[in-house]
């Protein structure tokens, strides 16, 4: 029985041919008959036209459609670029930017390394950029869905972009082919491009292609480029913990780079690490042992800290007055000592870290060079990453009673001496529109006094007095003398600094009294070579050029070693002679200090950047204090030099100081750039002639 029913259910019976139901012509014959079974019509779509149409219609539009995207993904395919050429590439000079010791201080332009291999690069490295970038990198076809999914889902989840769906080939694709434009075509090409260097391309080549042409932050395309950027040695010698930070780079380049954020860049490489142990490629062990080797490779990777950016910038803005345009990859030498800007920077942070809030002052800057201009540190402000504006460079501040240097050098060659008798009395000066009375700091008035006692004591009359009886004209002569070549208006508050100068034209002028007289200018080039190592151009020692009679310098320094010793600048005394002036303007919107030893010359300017007040900041407080612990650190190892007062080896009459007029003419000897560069110019011709434009 079960046989046969099994039999009869698995049997294919004998299908029987399909009547066609009664036609509405046989309906009258059926009902004739008696029939009770319904009549339907012969062809059944009759009854189901309109349905039958729409769903025409839509297959038929749905068709075109399919049509079209089709011509547009071919149309997409043909016109894809061409990735027979892959390492062919253009790119922008780039200019690699060394201090004086050879350590890099910044670079720009586009800097490549050596192109390595896949079997050149170290192990941790590929596994640091498969964990983070593409886990499923080694088994999908270019594209890969799930991670696609799973990014999706988890921004969905947070509600903003936090996981990013491209598999490092589509990246190379996107950043070697195509532009980051935002469109449905440039995806398209992305995941085409994607299918066809998978074809092409074994997986090692594709990861090799990604390393070598990928940017890393700081100008730098490529692990070699970045590995000697920030561990000053090849990728192919890359530890652990480097891995991480390189791989971590791969993020955010300009926002992990440990050169602009290294407390960030440190927390990106702990992720990266612990993404490798998620992937299996660590252990927990070795997991734990590289992250502890975080602190070490962050203290080593680079030398010079993020302030070093603010003279680079200045380099870079400098450079075609010495080479012209640049058209090829080159190296600059420059004048910094890292040493020194680390102390320079350390010396700022201590002072406005602890004492820069309670004083309602927010920003400082520094400037310091040997004594023939040679820039060895500048800070430009309190952080780069948040402010590229170069305070010491580019902002025009009143330097207040800093500016008295000019009157009294004034004072001095129209035959005055350090010991002329002048009284500290209350004053009226007639200007356009009325009278102008300027007070002393204390609002006292000390009667006779010498001049030295002025200068000491930063008295604004005697200051006053001074300028107007050897005449602002002079005045402004002396100050341009010294490189002054900001506007400076002939207008009585001249004599208390109420016009406006950068940091490094006021440290400049002070530099020519260290200087014993001699001309200074500042610098920071000394060297500019090819990346091939063939010179461009290479500084020399300048040749003689004096702007101050050496018997004024020494009564000038007289003058100015009172002010450290026994008045406004006592904060500033380091135990060695030093020769100084405080500044301070109206309401203490800005407080300086001007100061000097036989072996540096350094300048500090301290206030906010929105000209508001500070409280109770003078020149001989916050920044007598900076300038007092840089100038200790920084020549601790020097030996001690005197500050000459007696002149000595020049008094005669200069060529320009013949009779009462003032004229400009000294000549100054300064290297040239080679004759045969492409635009450069005579820089020092350039810049005479614009520093002895009195206007």
């Amino acid at each position: 029985m079960l046989k046969h029913r099994l039999q009869k259910l698995f049997m294919r019976k004998k299908r029987k041919k399909k009547r066609n139901p009664p036609s509405l012509e046989s309906k009258s014959q059926g009902q004739k008959r008696g029939s009770d079974l319904p009549v339907y019509p012969r062809n059944r779509s009759a009854l189901k036209k309109p349905r039958s149409l729409l769903r025409r219609a839509v297959r038929r539009v749905g068709g075109y459609v399919l049509a079209l995207i089709a011509v547009w993904a071919a149309w997409i395919y043909f016109t894809l670029p061409n990735i027979d050429n892959l390492n062919n590439f253009n790119k922008a000079p780039s200019i690699l930017i060394k201090s004086e010791d050879g350590t890099i201080i910044g670079s720009f332009g586009d800097i490549y390394g050596d192109y390595i291999r896949y079997s050149e690069f170290p192990t941790s490295l590929i596994d640091a950029v498969v964990a983070t970038e593409d886990r499923n990198f080694f088994h999908h076809f270019g594209i890969d869905p799930f991670g696609l999914l799973r990014a999706t889902f988890a921004n969905i989840r947070a509600g903003h972009v936090v996981q990013g769906g491209s598999t490092i080939t589509q990246q190379v694709a996107k950043n070697v082919f195509l532009t980051p434009e935002r469109s449905i075509n440039r995806k398209v090409k992305e995941i085409l491009l994607a299918f066809k260097l998978e074809h092409r391309f074994s997986k090692q080549d594709i990861l090799s292609i990604y390393l070598n042409r990928v940017y890393l932050g700081a100008g730098s395309y490529g692990v070699d480029a970045a590995s000697r950027r920030y561990f000053d040695h090849s990728a192919r010698y890359m530890t652990l913990s480097e891995s991480a930070v390189m791989a971590g780079l791969l993020k955010a380049p300009s926002r992990f780079a440990p050169t602009s954020n290294p407390a960030l860049s440190r927390q990106r490489a702990d992720q990266v690490i612990l993404n490798m142990e998620e992937a299996g490629y660590l252990s927990e062990q070795q997991s734990l042992k590289a992250r502890r080797e975080l602190d070490k490779t962050m203290n080593a990777r680079v030398k010079t800290s993020q302030s070093t950016l603010y003279f680079a910038d200045w380099i870079m803005d400098e450079l075609p007055d010495y080479i012209g345009n640049v058209q090829q990859d080159m190296v600059v030498i420059t004048t910094l000592r890292p040493a020194w800007q680390a102390l320079a920077e350390k010396a700022v942070n201590d002072v406005m870290d602890k004492e820069g809030a309670p004083h309602e002052a927010s920003q400082a800057a520094l400037l310091s060079m040997t004594p023939d201009g040679a820039v060895r540190a500048m800070i430009g402000g309190r952080s780069y990453a948040q402010s590229q504006y170069n305070r010491a460079t580019q902002a025009l501040r009143q330097p207040g009673s800093a500016f008295k240097l000019f009157v009294y050098l004034a004072g001095l060659e129209s035959g005055m001496t350090p010991d002329t008798m002048v009284e500290d009395k209350p004053i009226s000066i007639k200007i356009p529109g009325g009278y102008w009375e300027p007070k002393n700091y204390t609002n006292k008035y000390l009667g006779e006094i010498t001049l030295k006692e002025a200068i000491t004591e930063s008295v604004n009359t005697v200051a006053v007095q001074v300028a107007q009886q050897v005449g602002l004209d002079r005045v402004i002569g002396v100050a341009r003398r010294l490189g002054i070549t900001s506007d400076l208006d002939p207008v009585p508050s001249i004599a208390l600094g109420s016009t406006e100068v950068s940091l490094m034209e006021l440290t400049t002028a002070y530099g020519h009294l260290a200087a014993r007289g001699q001309i200074v200018y500042p610098y920071g080039i000394l060297e500019v070579d090819t990346a091939g190592g063939q010179p461009i151009y290479q500084r020399h020692a300048s040749g003689d050029g004096v702007v101050l009679r050496s018997d004024i310098v020494g009564k000038m320094d007289e003058m100015l070693m009172s002010v450290v010793e026994n008045g406004t600048g006592r904060a500033a005394r380091i135990g060695r002679p030093v020769a100084g002036k405080t500044g301070t303007t109206s309401d203490y919107r800005d407080a300086w200090f001007m100061g000097f030893t036989p072996d540096l010359v350094t300048g500090v300017w301290v206030g906010n950047d929105d000209n508001t007040p500070m409280k109770k900041v003078t020149g001989g407080v916050l920044p007598a204090q900076i300038w007092h612990n840089y100038m200790m650190a920084a020549l601790a190892g020097t030996p001690e030099h005197s500050i000459p007062t007696d002149g000595g080896f020049l008094s005669s009459i200069l060529p320009w100081q013949r009779g009462d007029a003032y004229h400009p003419e000294p000549q100054r000897p300064i290297d040239k750039p080679p004759e045969n560069n492409d635009g450069g110019v005579n820089l020092g011709k350039a810049f005479w002639d614009k520093l002895m434009d009195v206007r």
